[in-house]
């Protein structure tokens, strides 16, 4: 059994429950009033006759009806409560109650009503005349009228209240249930109508009771009377109904004007059940099979053309033909429980609807051909025909959009992956059997992808995958192999087992050049790994030979030392509990004539190889210090960290020109900080230990940078006397998202707080990060949460203006003044050796 046949057979159970209670009250009604009649003793002639009227006037009044369909069932609206509320006010009650039942039941049989409507209808107007017969007798009420007219008047209002109430109580809910209608809605229909057609029947009673009670013989004008009303309230009703048919009918019809099919039959199916008060429609299309069925509610059937089968009731069907009938995309089925006639309005409603659904098919169908051809053609555009990968443009273009979107996620990387010897298999086995190869190749790349990356064919062997979301650059390498170890198993090829070799060339996203530049040196790297036999090689800038830029900027790097073209911004450093500035980076900046400002990565290796290093590195390190002299005489003695070189290192006068440039501007030693890269290389040999030790002996503060991205870190603490270790940004954008990432900044604060450096977090986004690092143990960070590289003046300003009041401040304290928190030993602690000065920690 289905939900709705369930559905359907809840409602007939309860249908059948509500009869029921309406006949057993009027049984007990009738029997009551028969009780009362037997006990009286035998009826007069007096009360025959007025009982025999009371009978005509209700047969009759049951009669004049207006008529109105609901799904399959027609219900007549009609001035029965006239004639029984007249009855009650001058007849005995009990007599008027059976009266009523049996002139209703009359009226009702001679237009052959169906058992179940003619029990309820003849039992309903039973319950409502004793309940306002029972409203009468409550009033002592008494013909003729003798008492007060007002008192008079308000009985009459209170029964009739009663029974017009009672009657629409009683009716509704049984039409609602009949007719699987919202009872809601059978209320809030014509309501106006219905109002007013009430307050019309009450005068006409008031009006007759009148005049009985005067002058029984000017009884003659009231049936005139009430037939003009009857007839003015029915005209009322039909204009009515026929008004807001065509309003529906308009509605609807706009609201097919789209061009999506589903829409188009979901709407036409639901709205014209309500159009034409359907108890289930169907619309089957011819191209293709297709039918739709449901009704005022939801769909119950969308798929493929099926049998019909029996019908219950009767089905009126409309063919969906153009205004010309030459195109007939399907029919429309209108489905009833019961036999169903259409009026004339209606019939030519359901041509209106059927045309205009016509219309919309033929529309949506023609914009759904027309969007696939489209999509063919962007697909096509965008996607190898061989392999349905994506192709070079699509990957340029994936690609561009994700290293220019604001707010991407994590790192971008690209894998270029070229098949070893593949020409070998063309030669030998035909271009047939390359094919074969590639397709298989495709689809195993495109298995061992996960679900954020894009897998390409740029042309002949080559293939792309690009990285979306990496936690961390490194992540990069671990994915590049497992996508080469998804080739490693031989390719099945018409019988033959085939091994493929490849070779991958890894690149992360740059800084600048976009996807082009990133597709390039991915390119280098993988012919890096074929030159040197590896399978796997990650873009390395000092073996990129093609960095036509680079050697174009070399060139042009003594003009712009001797010009002064290399300025210098500053970051600031901050403590991350109090937001106060600690300390602030200088970063270099080339200001070329041409090509406005240039980014260190790009000029800094030429730097070192043109010879200009130490003149440049003065040029740098003078500006820094002359910021930190202007920052301390306006009372804010801040260190500066200026990054060096590892060639720097391997020259013995570093130490010395060093020092001088300190005197010459009149700073303590421990004003500068020395930012070193790690460098396995140069770590070992003994020219760096000496450099840095007299370096550290003279009181100068050292610091690693990008701590955790070498390959030798720990190596490197076992020999260079640093002060100061500074998280690569990387690790902290990730730490959210990556358990790795996490791991690697909480050892690095352990390591710290074991040998008692400070730890520096660089990058620092947002707040979150902020105080998660705080939390770890981490007592500074810079980033743009707390400024941007900066001139010296700028960051001056800024360190006057402070935040919330406070000078030096660049961000709110986490936690308020005064508070007492209990930190790790280690965490108090300074640099090895000797006491660190960490500003304004709490305790």
């Amino acid at each position: 059994m289905t939900r709705t046949t369930r559905h359907d057979s809840e409602t007939d159970r309860r249908l059948l429950l509500l009869v029921g209670l309406v006949v057993f009250l009027a049984a007990a009604a009738v029997a009551l009033s028969v009780y009362r009649i037997a006990s009286g003793g035998p009826p007069g002639h007096r009360e025959l006759v007025q009982a025999s009227t009371v009978v005509f006037l209700v047969a009759v009044a049951a009669t004049v009806n207006v008529r109105i369909r609901i799904r399959a069932t027609t219900h007549g609206v009609s001035w029965t409560e006239v004639a029984v509320l007249v009855g009650l006010a001058v007849a005995p009650v009990p007599w008027v109650i059976l009266a009523t039942g049996l002139g209703v039941g009359v009226a009702r049989a001679l237009v052959r009503l169906v058992p179940l409507k003619l029990a309820f209808g003849v039992a309903k107007d039973t319950v409502t005349a004793t309940a306002g017969g029972i409203v009468l007798l409550l009033f002592d009420w008494t013909w003729p009228i003798t008492g007060a007219f007002s008192r008079t008047i308000w009985a009459l209002v209170a029964a009739y209240l009663v029974v017009v109430v009672l009657d629409e109580a009683l009716t509704f809910p049984v039409i609602g249930l009949a007719t699987r209608t919202r009872i809601r809605d059978l209320f809030r229909e014509h309501y106006d109508l219905r109002i007013t057609s009430a307050i019309a029947r009450f005068l006409v009673i008031v009006a007759t009771l009148l005049i009985l009670n005067s002058n029984p013989s000017f009884l003659i004008v009231v049936p005139p009377l009430v037939l003009s009303l009857h007839l003015t309230y029915s005209s009322r009703v039909r204009n009515r109904a026929e008004r807001d048919a065509w309003q529906r009918l308009a509605r609807t019809t706009d609201a097919l004007n789209v061009v999506d099919l589903d829409k188009v039959l979901t709407t036409a199916v639901t709205q014209a059940a309500e159009l034409f008060s359907a108890d289930e429609v169907e619309i089957g299309l011819r191209e293709p099979g297709r039918t739709v069925r449901g009704s005022a509610g939801t769909l119950t059937y969308d798929g493929p053309t099926e049998p019909s089968g029996t019908v219950d009731g009767s089905v009126i069907s409309a063919r969906l033909e153009g205004h010309d009938r030459t195109v007939d995309v399907g029919t429309l089925r209108l489905r009833f429980r019961g036999p169903v006639r259409l009026s004339e309005r209606e019939q030519y409603t359901l041509r209106t609807f059927a045309s205009a659904l016509c219309t919309a098919v033929r529309n949506a169908q023609a914009y759904a051909e027309l969007a696939r051809v489209a999509n063919e053609h962007a697909y096509a555009a965008t996607h190898d025909i061989l392999t349905g990968l994506a192709n070079r443009r699509h990957l340029l273009d994936q690609g561009s959009e994700q290293l220019n979107a604001r707010y991407a996620d994590g790192v971008t990387a690209l894998v270029l992956i070229d098949l070893n010897h593949f020409k070998e298999v063309n030669d030998t086995l035909g271009h047939a059997a390359g094919d074969q190869v590639l397709m298989q190749v495709a689809d195993r790349l495109r298995g061992a992808a996960q679900g954020g990356d894009l897998v390409a064919r740029l042309g002949g062997d080559e293939f792309a995958v690009l990285l979306r979301g990496l936690p961390a650059p490194a992540v990069a390498a671990h994915r590049a192999e497992a996508l080469l170890a998804a080739l490693y198993e031989p390719l099945d090829l018409d019988g033959m087992r085939i091994s493929v070799e490849a070779s991958g060339g890894i690149s992360v996203a740059p800084a600048s050049g976009g996807m082009p530049e990133l597709l390039r040196r991915a390119d280098v790297a993988m012919y890096q790994a074929k030159r040197a036999g590896q399978r796997i090689s990650t873009y390395a800038p000092t073996r990129d030979t093609a960095d036509l830029g680079r050697l174009t900027l070399g060139g042009e790097l003594p003009r712009a030392v001797a010009d002064h073209e290399f300025t210098v911004n500053f970051q600031p450093i901050v403590d991350l509990c109090t937001g106060e500035v600690t300390s602030a980076e200088a970063l270099a900046r080339w200001h070329h004539p041409v090509h406005g400002v240039i980014d260190p990565l790009r000029f800094l290796q030429a730097v070192e190889r043109s010879g200009l290093l130490p003149a440049f590195a003065e040029a740098i390190l003078d500006q820094a210090l002359i910021a930190a002299g202007t920052w301390r005489a306006a009372g804010f003695d801040l260190p500066v960290a200026v990054n060096v070189s590892p060639r720097s290192l391997l020259d013995a006068r570093f130490p010395g020109s060093v020092l001088a440039r300190l005197r010459a501007h009149d700073l303590p030693p421990d004003r500068l900080i020395l930012e070193l890269t790690e460098t396995l290389t140069l770590s070992q040999l003994d020219v760096v230990d000496r450099v840095l030790s007299r370096l550290r002996d003279e009181g100068v503060r050292l610091a690693l940078d990008d701590f955790g991205t070498g390959y030798s870190s720990l190596s490197l603490l076992s020999r260079i006397p640093v002060h100061e270790l500074k998280i690569d940004r990387s690790f902290v954008s990730a730490m959210e998202g990556s358990a790795e990432a996490a791991a690697v900044i909480r050892s690095t604060l352990d390591l710290g707080r074991s040998l008692g450096l400070t730890v520096v977090a660089e990058g620092v986004e947002s707040e979150p990060q902020r105080r998660a690092l705080w939390e770890l143990g981490c007592t500074a960070g810079q980033g743009h949460l707390f400024g941007r590289p900066v001139p010296a003046g700028t960051l001056l300003s800024t360190l006057h203006r402070g935040f919330g009041g406070r000078a030096g401040a660049l961000a709110p304290p986490l936690h308020d003044a005064g508070a007492v928190l209990r930190l790790p030993a280690g965490r108090r602690q300074g640099g090895r050796g000797r006491p660190e000065r960490l500003p304004h920690l709490p305790a």
